[in-house]
């Protein structure tokens, strides 16, 4: 009898369960998103199908699914699967869990797959207390964290561990969540409101279920519209639209190229307002720190850079602070696209086949044979001459004469091309011909 009420009451909570919950994939193939581990073919699939999966450490944003892929895993593998937070565990319950593998093994010959959430809370003991069992292969380890996992778990069982790094959802992945949310709640909604739930929740697959939850409540019994999408999120869609997206992220990036801080802040402030992602904002600042800027002011890839990371590490809506100082420095930093065109036309002229030879000398030496190949006999080591540099052939033989870097006068790029007009200008002794390969 306590059975049957046992399985009434687990079935009454799984009914109750957040959306996201309900979702949960039962097998890999199950598992949206993340096909540059779950392919066909790739290395995650591959393991987890062949049941071979050693410790792992699945490291992403959150929403991206670590947890659901560790209970796909369950799902798939003929292993025990036990079932850790770091949150509330701590290294009695750890204990526990190794003891019951070693019986488990030892009377069955079953393995024993720990998944470990918020691996990062665990402190450096807590971890320690791992590495045995991992080690000896008492249990096969899966962790799960948001954080740098070379910061945050030690570094002997990291290096015990695979490291998977799982990417935000992309977009067609967060539109096949919500047909799956939209069939589970036996509901449906307009097209521009699943694009809404889909462009707004920065590729978070739990958090696209959970506000197309909520949109479902408020739309019951009737479809979910975009007001009800707009409703969920705490955003406004009708001000700022799908074109409203290309046009103000677009009039964002040309205030900062042209250097006006004033519109580049009030262009970031309405994507914030308006609920644009702080990532996508993050990552657009990065390409732009290097296509506009470049080596005119090389601190404001720096600058950037540290921005996103204050997007990780803050949040909003305080990392709207990091954000403004940023956009700020990029607007007002001298500008250069010097460097990006120097990857553009190398990048060009590749596909077109200007591909050549590397030159003998600066081929690789360091192995036996080298030597009577001519490969670096004749290379001349820049650190041994007093001014630090020599002139000699660097390009294959067939490109001596392309030029795809010319720097500006603008900012620091004008002492990178008097440097680059110092070297071009032959001292008395210096060879008057480079090095023919």
């Amino acid at each position: 009898m306590s059975d049957l009420f046992s399985a009434a009451a687990k079935e009454q909570l799984a009914s109750q369960a957040p959306l996201a919950a309900r979702l949960r994939p039962r097998t890999i193939d199950d598992v949206v998103g993340q096909e540059h581990l779950l392919g066909v073919g790739r290395p995650l699939r591959v393991l987890v199908e062949q049941d071979k999966l050693n410790s792992a450490i699945f490291w992403g944003p959150p929403g991206t699914g670590k947890t659901t892929l560790a209970l796909a895993v369950a799902g798939t593998t003929k292993r025990a699967f036990e079932q850790l937070s770091a949150v509330t565990a701590g290294v009695k319950d750890v204990r526990e869990v190794i003891d019951a593998a070693r019986q488990r093994l030892g009377r069955h010959g079953q393995g024993t797959i720990l998944f470990l959430d918020e691996i990062h809370r665990f402190s450096k003991s807590q971890q320690d207390a791992l590495l045995p069992a991992v080690e000896e292969g008492t249990l096969t380890l899966i962790g799960a964290t948001t954080e740098n996992p070379f910061f945050e778990v030690n570094a002997p069982l990291r290096s015990r561990s695979t490291l998977f790094r799982l990417e935000p959802l992309s977009g067609e992945a967060m539109r096949a969540l919500i047909i799956r949310g939209l069939l589970a709640l036996d509901t449906t909604a307009t097209h521009e409101a699943q694009e809404l739930l889909a462009d707004r929740s920065a590729g978070d697959g739990r958090q696209v279920l959970t506000s197309l939850e909520v949109a479902a409540a408020l739309a019951h019994p009737n479809a979910v519209t975009l007001e009800h999408a707009e409703s969920a999120l705490g955003t406004s869609a009708l001000r700022y639209g799908r074109d409203d997206h290309y046009d103000v992220v677009s009039a964002f990036i040309k205030s900062m190229r042209g250097s006006d801080p004033q519109a580049a802040t009030y262009y970031l402030g309405r994507m914030l307002e308006a609920g644009e992602a702080a990532r996508f904002i993050a990552r657009r600042m990065i390409i732009f720190a290097s296509e506009d800027i470049g080596l005119a002011d090389p601190t404001s890839l720096l600058v950037a850079v540290a921005a996103a990371q204050a997007v990780e590490h803050v949040g909003l809506p305080e990392a709207s602070l990091n954000l403004s100082h940023a956009v700020i420095h990029l607007a007002t930093a001298p500008k250069s696209n010097r460097a990006a065109v120097a990857i553009w036309g190398v990048q060009a002229d590749i596909r077109n086949g200007a591909v050549g030879e590397v030159p003998a000398h600066l081929r690789d030496a360091h192995y036996s044979g080298a030597t009577t190949l001519g490969h670096g006999s004749e290379y001349d080591y820049p650190h041994d001459d007093p001014r630090g540099w020599v002139e000699q052939q660097y390009l294959p033989h067939e490109l001596t004469e392309r030029r795809w870097y010319e720097p500006s006068e603008h900012g620091r790029e004008k002492e990178v091309a008097q440097r680059m007009k110092q070297r071009h200008e032959k001292p008395n002794n210096a060879p008057s011909t480079p090095k023919d390969a």
